[in-house]
């Protein structure tokens, strides 16, 4: 009643008053997440601390604020920063945990690359220098066909430079407005609407400092092991299957979405007013700067200095005044503290689940459910991990939160049945990145559906993911089961 009497009569009100048919049907939609969400806690609750015998304490509380947080975030649909920074809390509250592990996460090496890459991509939207760049390349191409092979590589090379897909969508979106005013085609307009997001999401995987999610995965990878890939032996690993992801993103638009005329169609050229000019001098010492950075990165195993170490210097010189006539303080605001924090929270969960033991109890219990015979097929353990991290997107929006919750409760256990865990943890981390079939799944999607006029709708979208998700799963098979064995990532 009180919902309904704060609701002044109007759009979402009939003639008599009473609430719209819409209105009512969202209001019970959200009493029946709570009480399934309530249903789950208290079951799970029972399970843990009740039913489930072998269990420290601390193994008991870890496992409750894991399916606590990974309820929060698929059925209740909560904002992921709190719920993954409370969990942590929690964990420490109760002991699971040592206080310092919470504060140590907020200095985690993670963080602080993440933090020196966001002020390095900061800079580089500020001054230009990846927008210019596309322009005078693109401007080379006189076919929509050329333009959408040329636009492939060109969003792929930035996933090395840019930390975050929210961050590159917004600075490749100037670029496509300025394209699709210029081709001027609704339908060629629609398919390259869906291949800037597209290709943002799906080269990520390529980069380690592409995602966040990519971070926590290595990470988890140092603790199972005590060796992680690099940012050369991430690249060499997830740097094809990225590249052909991206590519058959392409062709797939092309082929399917458009005609062979449309293919074909010329692009008009920029007038001399509009056509792009030459870098100045501060855009060629930003991009010096960043080209080093990226160097240093892949030449870390040489010279031994840590990535963030590399990271923030290149973040102090190029947000100078004199370097890049940016201030740090204005860089700082670029930071997507919000997703740092998210970071931190979740560093936290996963190495509870690990440091407590927790998650090689839950591998042991499936492996005493599943039987040792499914250990004959690492092909099928691959694929069935490759299909759920493939579609965890429609349940858990985050890429970080879906990696966070499938490493533990998916690769670990699958592990136990005979596939190498670092495999598999690769193998979930970039099925977690195929996050295209809803508006909501993704923020590149959601920012380029958001312009005016809507370039796309929800229908174009599974209708592109749908032609998607099959090649991407049966390659990723193909990766972990032929290619990284070759590469010194081992199936058994």
């Amino acid at each position: 009643m009180a919902l309904y009497a704060i609701a002044p009569p109007g759009p979402h009100a009939d003639r008599r008053g009473e609430p719209s048919a819409t209105l009512e049907r969202t209001v019970p939609l959200t009493r029946v997440k709570q009480i399934a969400a309530a249903i789950v806690l208290a079951f799970s609750g029972m399970l843990i601390f009740l039913a489930i015998d072998g269990l420290t304490m601390p193994m008991r509380l870890t496992l409750a604020v894991f399916v606590a947080t990974t309820t929060a975030w698929t059925i209740l649909d909560l904002p992921d920063t709190p719920v993954a920074l409370a969990g942590a809390a929690v964990l420490a509250v109760f002991g699971a945990i040592d206080e310092d592990v919470l504060y140590r996460s907020l200095g985690n090496e993670i963080v602080w690359l993440m933090l020196a890459a966001f002020v390095v991509a900061g800079v580089l939207r500020q001054v230009g220098v990846i927008e210019h760049i596309i322009r005078r390349l693109l401007a080379r191409f006189g076919t929509v066909q050329g333009l959408f092979w040329a636009l492939t590589f060109l969003i792929f090379a930035t996933a090395f430079i840019i930390p975050s897909t929210s961050a590159r969508a917004a600075m490749l979106a100037p670029v496509y407005l300025g394209l699709a005013a210029a081709i001027g085609n609704a339908r060629v307009n629609l398919a390259l609407a869906l291949l800037f997001p597209s290709v943002i999401l799906l080269s990520a995987g390529a980069s380690l400092i592409g995602a966040g999610a990519h971070l926590v995965a290595a990470g988890m990878m140092e603790h199972l092991r005590g060796q992680s890939p690099g940012f050369l032996g991430w690249i060499v690993l997830a740097g094809p299957f990225s590249l052909l992801c991206s590519l058959g993103a392409c062709a797939v638009l092309l082929r399917l979405f458009l005609t062979g005329d449309e293919r074909a169609m010329a692009i008009a050229k920029p007038v001399a007013d509009e056509a792009p000019t030459s870098l100045t001098p501060q855009q060629w010492t930003v991009l010096a700067i960043t080209g080093a950075m990226i160097l240093l990165f892949a030449a870390q195993p040489m010279h031994g200095i840590g990535m963030p170490l590399i990271g923030i210097a290149a973040a102090l010189l190029l947000a100078s005044q004199r370097v890049s006539g940016l201030p740090l303080k204005t860089a700082l605001k670029g930071v997507e503290w919000n997703l740092l924090l998210f970071l931190a929270g979740t560093l936290v969960i996963g190495e509870a689940l690990l440091e407590t033991g927790t998650a090689q109890v839950l591998a042991e219990r499936v492996v005493g459910l599943a039987g040792n015979g499914i250990a004959a097929w690492p092909a099928l353990i691959v694929a069935f991990a490759a299909i759920v991290s493939t579609l965890s997107h429609l349940v858990i929006t985050s890429r970080t939160a879906r990696v966070t919750v499938l490493i533990p409760a998916l690769a670990l256990p699958a592990a136990a049945l005979g596939v190498d865990p670092l495999n598999l943890v690769m193998v979930v981390t970039l099925g977690s990145g195929f996050c295209q079939t809803l508006m909501v799944s993704a923020k590149p999607v959601a920012l380029f559906a958001a312009m005016d006029p809507p370039p796309f709708g929800q229908a174009d979208l599974i209708r592109f993911a749908g032609l998607l998700i099959v090649p991407f799963v049966a390659l990723i098979v193909v990766f972990a089961t032929l290619a990284w064995p070759l590469q010194g990532l081992p199936l058994h």
